[in-house]
């Protein structure tokens, strides 16, 4: 997607400076800056402070990782050393693990000599091949927002609900759940989405400046708003992202998600998760008893960022002191709320008969294990 009209990806590799380069998502959506990761440190920075987000972008990341480890020191004991690491920055998102498991896979099959040019392939790949994943999850997407335009008056937008970013700043390009409302509106489909701001780290801004950067009509609204707009039928749909899905199709993303879907459910609003297939965890069936929910730091609750008015960026306090704060960055939405998931190879059904209908070939090597 672009910026400023300049066309970018999330994270690429800079040939000429032989090394990784971040959009550093901390200081969006008031200010657009790059930064070089240099060291395994440095990764393992960028994923856990969220300088890089989402768990497609997070798994990518981990891969450039492994690579950087590769480049220094082939060794077994070492890529077991990078890959502990870099596991242990965020707990919730399976991309992660995903990438690293993938990585290390290949690269302890090949000869010490040969691992530092394949981690970068295969870094690359795993690069591309998520910006394939979320163009088909957009198109894909794309049919069932067709599908509601046409039964819409003339003139009247679709409107869609979303919450967190799910966007192309949440993967390497094109995002999940953005993905169909990109394509749409490069097809002229009339759409309007409610972005709800996603406390506590405010990260629906962020989808509102992709959107707008997109030239999407688009609406900021507070977390508890989508209910009230599914009760006064302004809300033709709901379409979120995942950081884990199960087997049997229980989401797990970020806090909210859960409410916005049993707003759906009483409302009759269709619930849509676009699913890439990296974020399936065939291990785990039960999302609710089995999936961990990373607690992060109590001050992104009791202090919010923001652009001040006489234009820095910095954070206030809006707690009383000595108040303290509680942080699940995640929930659970049970696999009966879901009307579907939207993946690469097509919508599916949230259960294990869906997800084994589209990806029998992930599913059967998930029961060999």
């Amino acid at each position: 997607m672009k910026v400023n009209g300049t066309h970018y990806r999330s994270l690429w590799w800079d040939e000429d400076k032989d090394a990784l380069q971040i959009i550093d998502q901390r200081w969006l959506p008031h200010e657009f800056r790059v930064q070089q990761v240099n060291t395994l440190q440095d990764f393992a920075d960028a994923i856990v402070e969220m300088r890089v987000r989402g768990a497609p972008l997070i798994g990518a990341t981990a891969a450039y990782g492994m690579a950087l480890a590769a480049g220094s020191d082939p060794s077994d004991e070492n890529l077991d050393k990078a890959w502990e690491y870099l596991d242990k920055t965020r707990p919730t998102a399976i991309n992660l693990r995903w990438a690293l498991n993938r990585c290390r896979a290949k690269l302890k099959a090949l000869p010490e000599g040969d691992r530092a040019a394949a981690a970068l392939q295969l870094a690359h790949e795993i690069s591309d091949e998520d910006v394939d994943i979320n163009y088909r999850i957009g198109q894909n997407g794309l049919e069932i927002i067709r599908r509601i335009a046409s039964g819409k008056p003339d003139g009247e937008p679709v409107r869609i609900l979303t919450h967190c970013n799910a966007g192309w700043i949440a993967t390497v390009d094109w995002g999940t759940a953005t993905s169909p409302m990109y394509q749409a509106h490069d097809e002229n489909i009339a759409i309007h989405v409610w972005v709800d701001e996603t406390r506590p780290r405010n990260q629906g801004a962020l989808t509102s400046w992709e959107l707008g950067s997109h030239g999407i009509a688009h609406t900021y609204i507070t977390d508890n708003a989508g209910g009230h707009l599914m009760q006064h039928g302004q809300v033709d749909l709901v379409i979120t992202g995942t950081d884990r899905t199960t087997r049997r199709g229980d989401v797990c993303n970020k806090i909210g998600t859960y409410l916005k879907a049993l707003a759906a459910k009483a409302n009759d609003v269709p619930f849509y998760v676009a699913l890439p297939s990296p974020t399936i965890d065939w291990t785990v069936e039960d999302g609710v008893a089995e999936i961990p929910i990373e607690e992060r730091l109590e001050r992104e609750v009791t202090h919010v960022q923001g652009l001040t008015e006489d234009g820095r960026i910095g954070q206030v306090q809006v707690t009383p002191h000595g108040t303290p704060g509680g942080n699940p960055a995640f929930d659970v939405t049970p696999n009966h709320l879901v009307t579907g998931l939207i993946t690469e190879r097509g919508v599916c059904e949230a259960s294990a008969d869906g997800l084994a209908g589209l990806f029998p070939d992930l599913a059967k090597v998930a029961r060999s294990a």
